[in-house]
């Protein structure tokens, strides 16, 4: 009988060739000796914070993994962060669910949990899935036992903010049942901008010695059906990372985007030479392409009515962001300094 090598197994072998490989006086993965690449870490507008934290941890050689998770830890622990883990909006039965994933370049392994109720950092649980199982994705009240399993303590995740946005909606959102609002506080176009939120923070970053990871997590749309899945956990829609050529992950309409791989169109439109602002621009215009097809997308011009965006790094350490309509922005770091830049974008909005 042949002999077998266990996954585990493998995982611990390439990794540990890799931290070698880094650690030894011969070449390092960019293949020159003791030549050390630019880092970088790109993020989402809302990633100011996370990109910060990502380059500071680079700095101190720890994997790139870890650095954009703790990065994104920040906004997933922030309770006036409304798109993400703690504080995020609810789904329309008023439970926080939240979606995350994870990619390790050197390793080309990931892990990613969706609809997890009660644990505030998704993205950990994420990581723990591609470290300690054979599997890619757990979902729903599996992902909350594995999770627990491991040690994370449950906690409403729904904050008096977030439930009063929920309560709103569901008291407006009918006038034929029995919810009656109070004496608003807020006025109905305050409430207004509340009723199509969905909020998403994606965070990618390259070492030193041109190594990537990325992470992608989300509380989803507002008011969603319970159980329902966007693109950040789905690798190769929400995020994508391939060691030998670049990362992406995105942020938007996800339902647009799983059904076109949106990040990882991206990540292979670098392969073919384009640059990353050039690559997510090529992969939203395939998204808006096959959303004509669809007229209920389509606003009254015929083109897309939803937002999406991609950010991107490639293994030169290059970087760009892209949006389906103007006005959005990217975070990054490139080492000297943490800014927003404006995304590029394919439509320009009249207002």
């Amino acid at each position: 009988m042949r002999d077998k090598c266990s996954r585990r197994d493998f995982l611990k072998t390439g990794i540990g060739l890799s931290a070698a490989a880094l650690m030894s006086g011969g070449k390092n993965l960019l293949g020159a000796e003791g030549n050390e690449g630019p880092m970088r870490v790109v993020a989402s507008g809302n990633g100011l914070r996370a990109t910060e934290k990502a380059m500071e941890i680079l700095r101190q050689k720890q994997d790139p993994l870890d650095a954009v998770i703790a990065g994104v830890n920040i906004v997933e622990e922030d309770p006036n962060e409304r798109s993400v883990g703690y504080g995020g909006l609810p789904n329309e039965e008023g439970v926080v669910e939240l979606d995350s994933s994870v990619m390790h370049g050197p390793t080309h392994n990931g892990g990613a949990v969706a609809s997890l109720r009660n644990i505030k950092t998704p993205s950990k649980v994420a990581k723990i899935v591609m470290e300690r199982t054979d599997h890619a994705l757990l979902v729903g009240n599996g992902a909350l036992k594995f999770a627990k399993a491991h040690g994370f303590k449950e906690e409403n995740l729904l904050t008096d903010r977030a439930r009063a946005i929920w309560l709103r909606r569901k008291e407006t959102l009918s006038d034929r049942d029995f919810w009656f609002p109070p004496k608003p506080e807020k006025t109905e176009r305050e409430f207004a901008s509340f009723y199509e939120f969905h909020g998403t923070i994606n965070c990618c970053a390259i070492d030193a010695a041109g190594n990537l990871a990325g992470v992608t997590t989300t509380s989803g749309f507002f008011f969603k059906i319970p159980g329902r899945v966007g693109d950040s956990p789905i690798i190769g829609a929400g995020l994508y990372v391939d060691n030998d050529i670049g990362a992406a992950g995105s942020t938007g309409r996800g339902e647009a985007n799983i059904l076109n791989c949106g990040s990882f169109q991206v990540v292979n439109f670098m392969g073919m030479g384009h640059s990353p602002e050039e690559a997510c621009l090529k992969s939203l215009e395939k998204i808006a392409g096959k959303a004509k097809r669809l007229p209920q997308l389509l606003n009254d011009d015929g083109l897309p009515r939803f937002g999406l965006n991609f950010y991107a790094i490639n293994k030169k350490g290059e970087y760009g962001g892209a949006s389906m309509w103007s006005g959005a922005r990217y975070a990054v770091h490139d080492g000297k300094e943490n800014v927003r830049k404006p995304c590029a974008y394919l439509f320009k909005r009249n207002r």
